[in-house]
């Protein structure tokens, strides 16, 4: 379990992210057309999971834009945005902000991937939805980087992320 903070007040996760060097747990989750997407179907492309609570929210919303510009620059390298947002709130989001860089996806049919990530939170204000981490995989699946960010309000650190496809 790990413990994060939104506006100082501690909320717990469900557990613990994948460790860097270990491969990524395999997921189901459903897209903006309502079609299944697993992490298997990203194969052979570096993968960007942006997870956060909900796409409704400002600091979300930030994520997603500026993952969107990041990727636009990045070669082989899929941003899969993931909440539990129904698929149909992404896509009036993306639609509206012209984003089409990111790939959105919903974990709302059972929250299996915020629960196998161990990032789901447990208790709190925010209890069930996601903590808003990022983690970089290889073209294999390979956790190269991971960051939960420990105030919720907070934007992820985005270079880090980002230096790490780079290396």
């Amino acid at each position: 379990m790990a413990t994060v903070t939104l506006k100082g007040n501690p909320i717990n996760t469900s557990g613990e992210l994948p460790k860097v060097g270990t491969k990524a747990p395999n997921f189901t989750l459903t897209a903006n057309d309502l079609s299944s997407k697993s992490l298997s179907d990203f194969a052979g492309s570096k993968v960007v999971l942006n997870i956060f609570p909900s796409v409704d929210t400002g600091t979300c919303a930030q994520s997603v834009r500026q993952f969107n510009k990041e990727a636009s620059e990045l070669t082989n390298t899929k941003v899969l945005c993931i909440s539990h947002d129904l698929p149909f709130a992404h896509a009036r989001f993306c639609g509206a902000e012209g984003l089409s860089n990111v790939i959105s996806l919903s974990d709302f049919k059972d929250g299996s991937f915020g629960k196998t990530y161990g990032l789901n939170f447990i208790d709190g204000p925010l209890d069930a939805l996601h903590s808003r981490c990022v983690i970089v995989l290889d073209e294999t699946g390979i956790v190269l980087h991971t960051e939960q960010v420990a105030e919720i309000v907070d934007e992820p650190n985005y270079k880090a992320a980002l230096n790490t496809l780079k290396a």
